[in-house]
C-alpha cells in the first residue's frame, strides 16, 4: 500500500488565466444586475438608474486598478489584511482581515439563503433545509477538491452569466430598433413625465447604494492573485477588462431596460430575489416573445447566486488562512491538505453558511434580508480599505526610493483614484441606513452592526498588542521569491 501524501507547505499557484479573466468577468454579475436592477429603474428611472450605477461602476473601476497595483506587486491570498498590515497597520489589517472573512462567510448564508427561495420557483412545497444542505454541500465540495476546481467552475458560472447578459442585449437592441417585428421603440421610454430621471435626490442617492451592492465581488481577483500561475500578468489582463464590463454589462443592460420597460411598469418594483417572475430580464425576453424566459432566467440566476457563494467560500477560506500565517488567527486554521486546500479554514467558513439553515425556521424571504444587511456594510469597508492600503502604498514606494516604472502594473490617476473611490466609498456607508420616509430602525440596526464591531477590533487589537501605523520609510515592500 501506498504511503499517504505529506500536507503541503504552500498554496499552489493552479489559477490559469483564462481562470482569472473569468473570476473578473463574471464577479459581480449577479442578482444586483437580475434583479435589482428593476427596482433601480423604478425608483429614479432611467437616467437616474444609470447616472448611479455609472457613478458606483467608476469608482469601482478606481479601486480595481488600485487592487491591481498591488496585487501584481504583491500578490497574496491573505490580500486585504496583508496589504492593510504592511501599509498602514497591524491593527488596522487585523480589523480588515476579519472584516473580510466574515463579510464573505455572511454572503455564502445569505447566497443560500436565496438559492433556497429561487429553487422554489419549480418547487413550492419542498423543505427549506434540505436544499441548503445540497447547496453548501457543493459549495464545500467545489472548494475541498482543488482550487483548480474552484477556479474551473467559477469558470462555467461566469460563461453563463456573461452569455445571458450578451443575448439579452443583443435582443433588447433588436426590439429598440424595430429588428424583430414590433414597433421601434426608440427613446420614448426616456422622455416620458418630462424627463428620464425621476425620484429626486433620496431615490437617486438609493439606487447607489443599490449599485454598490450588486459591483460587490468584483475585488475577489486581488485574494485569486494569490493561487495565480503568473500574476505579474493575468492579474493586469483581467483588471483591464473591469472597466468594459461594467460598461456592456451594466450601462448597457440598464438603458436597454430603461428604453423597453417604462418606469411606471409596476412589475419594476416587484423584482427581487423572491419574485424571480418579474426579472427585467425577464419581462423584456417575454415582450420578444420568448414565453420560457421565466424558467430560463431562473435557472441562470440560481447559477450566479450559486457562483456567488462559491466565491465567497474560496475568498474567506484564503483570507482566514492568511492570516493564520500571519499569526492573527488560530494557527491550526493555517493547515494545508496534500492538494494544498486550508481545509480547516474551509470548515469554519463553510460552518457560517449553516446561518441559512434558520430560513426552516424564520422563513426564506426574511433571513435573505438579514443576512444581506450583516454583511453588505462589510463590503464597502473591504473598498475603503483597498483605497487606503494603495494610497499608502505608493507613498512609501516613494518614499524608499523607489522608481515607478519598475511597477509591474501602475494605476492611472493617482492620487485622484484612491481619493474619489474612498469619498465615495464614505459617502454609501453613511447613506445605507436609507434615511428618507419611514425610519425602520431593525434594518439600521442590521446595517450599521458591521462599523461599531470593525473599530473595536481596530482598536481592541492596537490596544492589546500595542500597534501604531508603520511609518511610510518603514513599510514593508518586498516580495515573494519567485517573482
Amino acid at each position: 500500500m501506498g504511503r499517504n501524501k505529506a500536507p503541503a507547505t504552500s498554496l499552489k499557484p493552479s489559477l490559469k488565466a483564462r481562470h482569472m479573466t473569468m473570476i473578473a468577468l463574471g464577479g459581480s454579475i449577479g442578482t444586483g444586475l437580475f434583479l435589482a436592477s428593476g427596482s433601480a429603474i423604478s425608483s429614479a428611472g432611467p437616467g437616474g438608474a444609470l447616472i448611479a450605477y455609472a457613478a458606483v461602476g467608476l469608482m469601482v473601476y478606481f479601486l480595481m486598478t488600485s487592487l491591481g497595483e498591488l496585487a501584481t506587486y504583491l500578490p497574496d491570498s491573505g490580500s486585504f489584511s496583508t496589504y492593510a498590515t504592511r501599509f498602514v497597520s497591524p491593527a488596522f489589517g487585523f480589523a480588515v482581515g476579519w472584516n473580510f472573512w466574515y463579510n464573505w462567510a455572511v454572503t455564502i448564508a445569505a447566497e443560500l439563503a436565496a438559492a433556497t427561495v429561487i429553487i422554489k420557483f419549480w418547487f413550492p412545497d419542498s423543505p427549506s433545509f434540505l436544499w441548503s444542505l445540497l447547496f453548501l454541500g457543493i459549495m464545500f465540495g467545489l472548494n475541498f477538491l482543488s482550487t483548480k476546481g474552484y477556479g474551473e467552475s467559477e469558470y462555467w458560472f461566469a460563461m453563463i452569466k456573461i452569455t445571458t447578459v450578451i443575448l439579452f442585449l443583443i435582443v433588447g437592441v433588436s426590439m429598440i430598433f424595430g429588428i424583430l417585428g414590433g414597433e421601434a421603440v426608440g427613446f420614448t421610454n426616456f422622455n416620458m413625465d418630462g424627463g428620464s430621471v425621476h425620484g429626486g435626490f433620496f431615490a437617486l442617492v438609493g439606487v447607489f447604494m443599490a449599485a454598490g451592492f450588486s459591483f460587490q465581488g468584483t475585488e475577489l481577483i486581488g485574494v485569486a492573485a494569490g493561487e495565480s500561475e503568473n500574476p505579474r500578468e493575468n492579474v493586469p489582463r483581467a483588471i483591464r477588462q473591469v472597466f468594459w464590463r461594467i460598461l456592456i454589462f451594466y450601462i448597457f443592460a440598464i438603458l436597454v431596460i430603461g428604453l423597453l420597460i417604462p418606469y411606471t411598469d409596476p412589475s419594476l418594483l416587484q423584482s427581487g430575489v423572491d419574485n424571480i417572475g418579474v426579472s427585467p430580464f425577464t419581462l423584456v425576453f417575454e415582450k420578444a416573445g420568448l414565453a420560457f424566459a421565466a424558467s430560463v432566467m431562473n435557472a441562470v440566476i440560481l447559477s450566479s447566486v450559486l457562483s456567488a457563494g462559491n466565491s465567497g467560500m474560496y475568498a474567506s477560506t484564503r483570507v482566514l488562512y492568511a492570516m493564520a500565517k500571519q499569526g492573527m488567527a488560530p494557527k491550526w486554521l493555517g493547515r494545508l491538505n496534500n492538494r494544498g486546500v486550508p481545509v480547516y479554514a474551509l470548515i469554519v467558513t463553510a460552518s457560517i453558511g449553516m446561518l441559512a439553515f434558520l430560513a426552516s425556521f424564520f422563513g426564506d424571504g426574511v433571513v435573505y434580508i438579514w443576512l444581506l444587511n450583516a454583511s453588505g456594510m462589510c463590503g464597502f469597508i473591504n473598498w475603503l480599505a483597498i483605497a487606503v492600503s494603495h494610497y499608502r502604498f505608493r507613498k512609501a514606494y516613494i518614499a524608499q526610493g523607489h522608481d515607478l516604472k519598475e511597477l509591474p502594473f501602475r494605476a492611472r490617476w493617482f492620487p485622484f483614484g484612491p481619493i474619489f473611490a474612498f469619498v465615495l466609498c464614505l459617502i454609501a456607508i453613511i447613506g445605507q441606513g436609507g434615511f428618507s420616509g419611514e425610519i425602520d430602525w431593525y434594518t439600521i440596526i442590521a446595517t450599521y452592526f458591521s462599523i461599531p464591531l470593525f473599530i473595536a477590533i481596530w482598536f481592541g487589537y492596537r490596544i492589546v498588542k500595542k500597534s501604531r501605523i508603520v511609518p511610510l520609510q518603514e513599510c514593508d515592500l518586498s516580495t515573494p521569491k519567485h517573482l
